[in-house]
Parts: C-alpha cells; structure tokens; sequence
C-alpha cells in the first residue's frame, strides 16, 4: 500500500491495470457519494404532504424555509433584517439568509428556468441538504490523502458515510439546516490552508522576494494563499460565527511559526501563507458586512474582517521578530516564551482597552470552544448541551474511529522522532483536531465538525500501519503476490477496528437505519393547526383595530432599521410564547413572534411567563411594547417605567402556550429569568394504591404562574385574557413517572401514545379524551396517582395541545344592590357566562369583585356575548363563542340570613376591545337555602366548569369503577420506595 501523499503523474501507462491504479478512486468516491445521499433520502414521503404544505424536521429548519422564499422573491439578495419577528425591535437574522440559502435559490432558479414553482423550491430544498453531505465527502478525501495516500482518502469517506450520529442526522432529508453547509464550507477551507502551505514550503517565499516583487517564485504560494483565504471567506459567508476557524489558524499560525524558528526554519514561509490568506479573508469579509456597529459573532459585522487582519498581521510581526531575534543573537529557545508574554500582554490590553471585545472574544471561547461550563440558559438549549459521557457519546458518533483518530493524531506528531518528513499541514491538522474535539466536548451539536477531524486523521492511522508492516499494493501484481500472511491479517484487523463498529451485527445503530428516524417535527406538526388559525382569524400585523398599514410591512419586503431598531407602524402587534416556537409563529402563521430560537426576547418572554399575577404581566407586556426593559424588575419599577400609557393599540396582542410550555419545558423557562425552578415545586402525599407515597408536584408559585394560569386554568378570573382557539389534538399535563424519573411537570400527548399503544381515540373534543379528564379530575380531587397509556400521573390534566389567548382591554359590568339592607362589606358579586370552544368542549368563564360600601360593584370580564367585530374589522374572529349571556350574582349577608340579587346581561364586542362599560341590573332572588345552594353550586362551580377548568361533566365520567382502576392501575409506582 503506498503511503505517498502527493499524486505523481508517472508517464503515459496504456495498461489498464496501470489506468485503475491511477483513478480507482474516483468511481469508488463516486459510489460512496451516491449511497450518503440514499442513506439520507429513504424517508423522503414522510415530507412530501398531499396538501403541498412543508414538512420539515427542525425547528430551525423553518426559518431556513423563510429566507429562501424571501431570496427567491428578491433574488440575488438575502435577507439582512427581519421585522417578521423579535416585536418589537425586529432582527438581523445573522447565521440565516446566508450563502447556503442563496445557493440553494440558484439551483432552484436553473431547474425552475428562473421562475421556480414553489413546489420546485421545496423539492430542491429538501435534496440540497443531502446532496451537500455528499460533497463533504470530496474535500474529505484529499484531506485525507494528503495524509495517508489514495487509500487513506478512500478511508476518510467510507468513515465520514457510515458515521451514524450528528452529522448523519443533521444531514437528512427534512433538515433544512445551515450545519451541512458549515462542514462542507469548513472541509474545504481546511484543504486549502492544507495545499497553501505545502505549496509555501515548496516554494518557500520570503520578504525579499516580496521587496523584490519576484513574482514567477511568488506566484503559486500567492495564489493558493488567495484561494485559501477566499474558501475561508465562503465559509464565512456560509456561518457568521465561523470566526471559529479563523481562531484555529490564528493558533496554529503561533505554533507553526515557532516550531519553524527553533528547528532553523525561516518562519517567512507560513507567515507568507497566513499573512496572504488572512488579508484576502479580512478584504473581502468586508464587503460582507451587514451590521457595521456590530462585533457579535453570529452576524456579519466588524468581528469577521478585524479577527482576520488581527491574524494576517501576527503572522508577519512573527516573521519579523524572528529576524530581529536572529539579528541580536538572541537564544531561540526564549522566541515562544517572548511570544506568549506579548499574547499574554495584549489579552490584559484588551481587558483593559476594549472590554466589550475582550468579553465577546472569551465568552464564545466559553461557550464553543472549552468544556468548562456553560451558562445556565445555554444547558436550556438542547443542542448547546455539553454530553453527559463524552467518551459513550463519541463512540455513539464514531464507534472506534474516534480513538483511532487519537493514534493517528499521536502518529503524526512523534513523525520527526522517526526521522520522517514532517510538514506544516500536519501541525495544521492536529490543532484543528484539537479545536474540534473540544468544542465537541462542549456542546452535543459539534459532532458534526469533529466527523471531519475522524475521518481525515484516520486516514494518517491507515497509512502508519500499513507502513509499520511494509505493505505495498501500487507496485503491481508482483507486488501483491508478494504480501505475507501476517500483513493480510493486519489488514483485516485495521479494517475490523475501523469499521466493524458502525456495520452489523457489531453496530447498535448504523447509518441507514438511523436515516429511516427522519421525520417532520413534533411541534411543528402540533402548531400546524394553530399558526393556520392565527394566519386566517386575526388582523394583517399593521391592520389590528383598523389602522390598514398592513401593506407597510410585507412578508418579503426589505427593511432598514433606525437606530438598530424597527419602527412598527401603528396596528403592527406581536405574538407571545416561549423562543422554541417563534419561527413556527413566522412561518406558519405569518404573524411576529416576540420572542425566537435566536432566543432574543428569551428573557422577557420568561418574565411575563412566570408572572406572579395578571397584573405584573400586564405591565410586562406594556414594558416591552415601551422599550422599557422588563427584566428582574419589580412591579412597582414596571409601574413607574411604564406608568398609566398601556398599549391598547399596539404590542402583544396575542399569547400561545402548548402542553410542553406547561410541562417539560417550564423548567428551561425558568432558568432564563429565575427563580430557579426548584421554587416551583413541592413535596405532596398521594395515594398509590394502598400505599402513600411522596411525590413532586407543582405548588401554588406554579399555579400563579402566567403559564398556568392560561394553560390549566383557561384564565379563569383574568379581567384581560380571552381564550380564542384551541387546537384539536389534546395531551396529558402534570406530574408523570418517565422511566425512573419523577417529573413534576410533564406532558403526554395523547394522540402520540395511540398510535405506540395501537388504539384509536379520536381527535377533538371526543367522549373518551372527556372520559379521561373525568377519570384524572377524580384522582387528583382525591389526591391519588392515576395510571393512563402505561404512566404514572398524578395532578394531571387534559388539555388542548395549544391554545391561543387573546388580550383586550375587557368590558367592565357594573351594577348595584340596596346598600342599606345588606352587609356591603362582606358582600360579592359574581359573573359568569357558558363558553364552546371550536373543538366542541364546554367551560365557564367566571370572574368575582367585592361589592363597595355603598353597594356597587364593577367585574371587568374578556368574553363578549356577540360576533359583531372580525378580521375585516381589525380585530379577531375566536372560535370561542358564548352559549349565552352572562349571569350576575350579588351574594350578601343580612343579618342571619343570606341575601341574592341576580340578573342577565349581554357583553358586546366592542366593549370588549375597547373597555367600554355595560350596566345590569339586579334584583333580588328569593330562594330557601337547599335550592340556592343547589343553584350556585350547578351553576357556578360543577356544572359547566370543573376544578382545572376542563369541559363540561358531559355523562362521560365513567360508571362508579373509577377508585378501583385507579387504585389497580398504581401498583407499579406503589411498590417503588417514596422519594
């Protein structure tokens, strides 16, 4: 086996052994390259939907899916800002609408013929991702035979298609996701660097050829320098916060050179590389820049061009220090000793000088590069994760390559101890390992980088070992017949050691078969529903309370912000819900989110979530709709800031919560703005079958929650919030056994666990979902785990997977009762009015006041009796409707009896929105005490509104069997030891 890692034409050989000999490789790529893009394209029907809509599997994947039809509508442009999101600021969208999606559009527009269809632009987006896996796979192979010949590229791309984790995955059909494009742009600018160096050591330019402009030396190190540092720019151009690698050469750059000066090595020649590549990639990132004020790492501003110049011209004060030191006879070995003081010296500098820079600098060092510990909200953020196991988890990703990549990387530094050649590249290509490995440490999404560093070091593994046994198959048929029996076997060997864990039967997943997992994603598939809704049954954002500037702000307009902020035309509005589902909210329902997986306004969408009251999340909300910031303030600060300007017109119109928000998720809620979600829950008692057991639960923090309060109680008592649709498919939301984990917030949605278990309840509002919320209501009234679909609950509730709020200003109903013949002190007034829901479900709204001294009251409420004002009108049309008019109560003392006013009132829409007040009047009921208590209870508290503010107790509740099912189905959780 040849270990020459530089192709040598060797003559004009006719024999066709001698041309497969030369260019077997390529057929072989070729084939490997076509099975990465079938391995990744089985599933390709599952996002193909009969109704044309997308299907995609990230939630990423959906903004993606924006910016390209944005670029499609104004192509050749991209998208620098976003006003369809982050209300109400707007956003630069940074790492989107880059070089990924604007190649996508381009294939899209030769195939459409410069007009794609929209179905031609999805077919083309779906298949983009796969098809750039499959390129990965050229820059990888010679990378790798740079390292370790023809075999060892060929090695590098049958590890980079049969490994079965991140990079697979992110690489499947569905995920319309820049992270391919990161590692295809990464490879390639890597392989430049690799040839630009050799080239220089080849060539080796030095100053005076540069003062004496001998071009015919300089031209081939000038032009690879070029290359490289344009490839480095198109992977910039491809992922802002490739700064990255611009890092990595920066270190590699201060290595390399100084290695170069203590083996007596003119350091000119890598600074000429460094210094060439880097100025052409600070040149032209320049005509990158889309936020000139910026110097964040995830959009393209003055971080990319500086970071680039910063590096180009360390390479040549090293350079030029390395003269000096020559010119005063200075000891070499003090040169890297002298260049860390002086890096040590600018670090402190930067501290001092540029905080601002030095913080951004070390915080994505932090949060990218080193194992150390991430900030609370990131360990939120599932991709941002650090791995539990990270020597299980690199082994799930590579099987044995990964430490055989490590011997590889062992390999290639002892080379000059060996007496063997030892180059720039390979210094190049083990910082770079290094860099990888770390940053895979520090954050689960990673791995699809550090695939690269797998399988190109592997291929310097191959070429070592077969080197060690002096194998040689390129000298012929005599060359292979002459191949001993032990070199067979240490061939097989190497083969089993590298591959046998990723192939049956040795595998626990490979490629293929974790490829047929691609599936849309779950929240998008749940939201579907309720973004179609919001796009179809609310104003045109610029539109709401009739102010028509909805054709200020078109979906694919272009918008330059003021001041770094985007100024919203009088009607425009947000949406409130937690950051996960804000490009959902974009795309889905073409409406603007507050908050977003950018996780910008992550912060204040957690305030006003975890809002104590209704009262601090209003002031929330008119804060943000202000400028005013709203975090880790009191009340009375919010008071102060915003004062009594509330923003009827304008702001958060709208709050979506779904079961997850509620339930699994609460806790990464909390974390961005505190307390910590340990203040959210409480050790209760329950009974587990004839045993007691201890459990988490959620305690009354929790239930104040905003969250809670709209979720699990349909705002019941809120003056300000009207539930206006809720989707048809419902989940189970409340404490849950999973595993042998206790969870005190968690969601089981219903239909997911039908089609595991095989039975078929039905969608919506059905007898059996009614049947279940019955049975659950019974457990938790007594205090009892309830077994459903094989897990453990208990304060558990059904509820609509999402549902949508409407904030309004609430009509006030005021009224008044004869002061003079009843306690007023001690007197209520209560209002209460029968609401449907679209899905077909029954509750009561009910809201209560004290009555005032001289008997009046007034009960501000959100729910109109009527559908006088829609969508043409500016406002909302709800699939929530009144079954009738509001009921008046007034319940006071007199004397020792018990005195009742009650009557009836409509509540018009218009009232509603714009908090008007509605008169009733009452008049005083006279019932004996059994029918009164009767009445109040029917009609008030059982009857058509249960204790979660579930449905109505239809008949559905089950035949007295309940107690024993329940007590039967805990046994499981009863015989476990109380936590």
């Amino acid at each position: 086996m040849s270990t020459d890692t530089e192709h040598v034409d060797e003559g004009a050989e006719t024999s066709t052994l001698e041309a497969w000999r030369d260019w077997y490789h390529i057929p072989v790529v070729g084939v490997v390259m076509l099975f990465m893009v079938w391995v990744r394209t089985q599933m390709y029907d599952r996002f193909v939907t009969d109704g044309g809509q997308p299907a995609l599997s990230g939630i990423d994947s959906w903004y993606h899916w924006r910016t390209i039809n944005w670029t499609a509508e104004n192509y050749p442009h991209t998208m620098p800002y976003e006003v369809w999101t982050g209300f109400p600021s707007g956003n630069y969208v940074g790492q989107f609408g880059t070089l990924f999606d604007q190649l996508i559009v381009t294939v899209a527009m030769i195939v459409g013929l410069g007009d794609p269809s929209p179905e031609t632009l999805y077919t083309v987006s779906l298949l983009a991702i796969p098809v750039m896996a499959a390129l990965v796979a050229i820059p990888v192979f010679y990378a790798g035979r740079r390292l370790g010949g023809t075999i060892g590229g060929i090695v590098s791309v049958l590890v980079l298609a049969l490994a079965p984790g991140t990079f697979l995955r992110r690489s499947l059909v569905g995920q319309l996701d820049h992270h391919v494009g990161e590692v295809l742009f990464m490879a390639i600018a890597v392989l430049a660097m690799m040839v630009a160096l050799r080239v220089a050591e080849r060539d080796k330019p030095i100053y005076e050829l540069v003062v004496d402009r001998d071009w015919d030396t300089l031209r081939s190190p000038l032009v690879y320098s070029t290359l490289a540092g344009i490839a480095m720019t198109l992977y910039i151009w491809v992922w802002p916060s490739a700064i990255l690698l611009i890092g990595i050469f920066g270190v590699f750059f201060t290595v390399q050179l100084c290695v170069d000066y203590l083996r007596g090595v003119s350091p000119d020649h890598v600074a000429f590389v460094g210094a060439v590549s880097l100025g052409v990639t600070g040149l032209l990132s320049i005509l990158l820049i889309e936020r000139p004020g910026s110097t964040g790492s995830t959009s393209l501003g003055l971080l990319q061009p500086l970071a680039a110049f910063l590096v180009a011209a360390g390479c040549v004060f090293m350079a030029w220090l390395a003269r000096e030191w020559n010119n005063r006879d200075l000891e070499r070995q003090y040169y890297p000793v002298a260049i860390a003081g002086l890096l040590g010296a600018i670090g402190v500098g930067a501290w001092l000088v540029l905080p601002g820079l030095f913080d951004t600098i070390v915080g994505n060092a932090v949060r990218r590069v080193l194992p150390i510990g991430g900030t609370a909200t990131d360990l939120t953020i599932g991709e941002a994760k650090p791995p539990d196991q990270f020597l299980s988890h690199v082994f799930d990703e590579f099987g044995a390559a990964f430490y055989t990549m490590v011997a590889g990387l062992v390999l290639l530094v002892v080379r000059p101890l060996l007496g063997r050649e030892y180059r720039a590249e390979y210094t190049l290509v083990i910082v770079w390992s290094l860099f990888l490995t770390s940053m895979a440490a520090t954050q689960l999404r990673f791995a699809y980088y550090l695939v690269l560093a797998v399988a190109v070091v592997n291929a310097a593994f191959v070429a070592d070992v077969v080197r060690l046994f002096d194998l040689d198959i390129r000298g012929g048929i005599e060359s292979l017949r002459s191949i001993e029996t032990y070199q067979v076997v240490v061939v097989i060997l190497v083969v089993l050691l590298l591959f046998a864990p990723l192939l049956p039967p040795l595998a626990s997943g490979t490629a293929w078969g974790n490829a047929e997992g691609a599936r849309p994603h779950p929240d998008a598939m749940a939201w579907e529903e309720s973004n179609e809704w919001l796009a179809e049954n609310t104003p045109a954002p610029g539109n709401y309370g009739g102010a028509n500037n909805a054709d200020t702000l078109d979906y694919y307009g272009s918008y330059t912000p003021e001041d770094g902020d985007y100024e919203y035309p009088d009607g425009a509005y947000g949406v409130m819900s937690w950051w996960d589902y804000g490009h959902l909210i974009t795309t889905q329902g073409e409406r603007i989110p507050h908050s977003n997986p950018f996780q910008q306004n992550a912060r204040s969408s957690s305030e006003f979530l975890t809002a104590q009251s209704e009262a601090e999340a209003e002031l929330i909300l008119d804060g943000i709709a202000a400028g005013e910031p709203v975090v880790n303030r009191s009340t009375e600060e919010l008071e102060g800031a915003v004062g009594n300007d509330s923003q009827e017109g304008e702001g958060i119109r709208y709050v979506m919560i779904d079961d997850q928000m509620a339930g699994g998720k609460f806790s990464a809620i909390t974390a961005w703005s505190g307390p910590d979600y340990s203040a959210y829950v409480q050790s209760e008692q329950f009974q587990a079958g004839n045993s007691s057991i201890q459990l988490p639960s959620g305690n009354e923090v929790y239930e104040n929650t905003t969250t809670a309060s709209l979720y699990r109680q349909d705002a019941a008592g809120m003056e300000h919030y009207r539930l206006v649709h809720e989707s048809d498919d419902y989940a189970i939301v409340g404490g849950m056994q999973v595993g042998n984990q206790r969870l005190p917030h968690y969601s089981l949605p219903i239909s997911r666990y039908n089609r595991a278990t095989g039975q078929n309840l039905d969608t919506g509002w059905s007898n059996q979902t009614a049947a279940i919320q019955q049975q659950l209501a019974q457990a938790r009234s007594n205090d009892q785990v309830y077994q459903q679909l094989g897990v453990p609950m208990w304060d558990a509730h059904v509820e609509s997977r999402v549902k949508t709020y409407e904030r309004v200003a609430g009509a006030t109903i005021t009224g008044s009762v004869d002061a003079e013949s009843i306690d007023a002190d001690n007197a209520t007034a209560v209002v209460s009015v029968p609401l449907e829901t679209g899905t077909g479900r029954t509750f009561a709204y009910r809201q209560t006041a004290d009555v005032d001294a001289d008997g009046s009251f007034e009960v501000t409420v959100p729910y109109a009796t009527n559908d006088e004002l829609g969508v043409e009108d500016g406002y909302t049309d709800s699939s929530v409707e009144a079954l009738g008019n509001y009921t008046v109560r007034a319940i006071a003392p007199s004397g020792n009896e018990t005195v009742q006013y009650g009557g009836e009132t409509t509540v018009p829409e218009p009232a509603v929105v714009d908090g008007e007040s509605v008169d009733v009047t009452l008049e005083e009921i006279e019932t004996d005490t059994g029918n009164e208590s009767n009445e109040t209870a029917g009609n008030e508290t059982t009857g058509n509104e249960t204790d979660d503010g579930g449905s109505t107790d239809d008949g559905t509740a089950g035949d007295g069997s309940t107690d024993n099912e329940t007590a039967a189905a805990v046994a499981p959780i009863a015989a476990e030891p109380a936590s």
